[in-house]
């Protein structure tokens, strides 16, 4: 265990204990971003170093926390004081394994992530996703988050697990719904400090329906959630915090609603400032009035 004390969730929280963060982590899901805007293939790594940094520069003083991942933008982050002073920073712990054509076919704990190091660099917390399929063990997953939290504890640092559903790979019925409720079932109560889930319906459909399927998920829980914005319009994911946060989660952990539609702009610091930035300070507006409303 650090000599020093060690974080909590207030040290990646807004004052008011709700959470507005901001995902920068993306990796080959990134590239596959540019190419799709447009960007002149082969997409060198430095395009994607480049737009993290300037989104972490433009972003953070409007979030609560920032993730980051090692491969492509820590070191470049933390050399150039990147991250607002009132951020905290939170390193993904997730080495991403590809196969069977896509590019998180599995995952595992990133060995090179030393936690004491990233405490040293600034950071409050580590990430780590999980895959959840129902045709593999549940005791490889539990296993891999007990080790995961406890290199975090061993330094101070707060621990967020992101688990992810997908089909099972023997072509299994699969209810995406169904499947983010069991997934946490099992590792809702896995000690971690929070918990990073997907938006039940997609962020989809009658509110009712929505806060329904959100407060079946909330049911599982014995840790405070947030929901992330992949597979959910940036035009209604504000209306998928709100509904979120009425079921019981404490906000956001969010990249491509945020900044999604600025990949491939031509002067992308301009559209970071002009339409990232105020998309993110309405989504903490959100959470602000979700814990007010408590």
């Amino acid at each position: 265990m650090s000599s020093q004390p060690a974080f909590t969730l207030q040290d990646i929280a807004r004052p008011n204990g709700g959470f507005a963060m901001l995902a920068v982590d993306q990796r080959e899901a990134m590239r596959l971003m540019f190419a799709a805007a447009g960007q002149p293939a082969p997409i060198d790594d430095s395009v994607l170093t480049e737009f993290k940094v300037a989104a972490a520069r433009t972003l953070t003083p409007y979030a609560s926390a920032v993730l980051v991942d090692k491969q492509f933008c820590l070191d470049e982050i933390v050399k150039q004081q990147a991250v607002a002073d009132n951020c905290g920073l939170i390193v993904a712990a997730d080495n991403f394994l590809p196969g069977n054509g896509i590019p998180v076919d599995s995952v595992e704990i990133d060995r090179n992530i030393d936690p004491h190091a990233v405490r040293a660099m600034g950071g409050r917390a580590l990430k780590l996703l999980v895959l959840w399929r129902e045709d593999e063990p549940a005791e490889q997953r539990l296993a891999m988050v007990a080790e995961f939290n406890q290199l975090c504890s061993s330094a101070g640092l707060v621990s967020i697990i992101e688990p992810v559903v997908r089909p099972p790979r023997r072509g299994w019925h699969f209810d995406r719904e169904a499947a983010i409720v069991q997934a946490a079932a099992e590792l809702g109560d896995t000690g971690s400090d929070l918990y990073k889930v997907e938006m039940p319906l997609g962020g989809k459909g009658d509110k009712q329906a929505l806060l329904s399927a959100c407060q079946r998920l909330n049911d599982q829980m014995n840790m405070p959630w947030v929901i992330l914005s992949s597979g959910v319009d940036a035009n209604i994911f504000g209306r998928a915090v709100s509904v979120a946060m009425q079921a019981g989660a404490s906000g956001f952990l969010a990249g491509r609603a945020v900044w999604a539609s600025v990949i491939g702009a031509q002067d992308a610091n301009t559209m970071l400032r002009d339409v990232s930035v105020p998309r993110l300070q309405r989504l903490a507006e959100i959470v602000d009035e979700g814990i007010a409303q408590r």
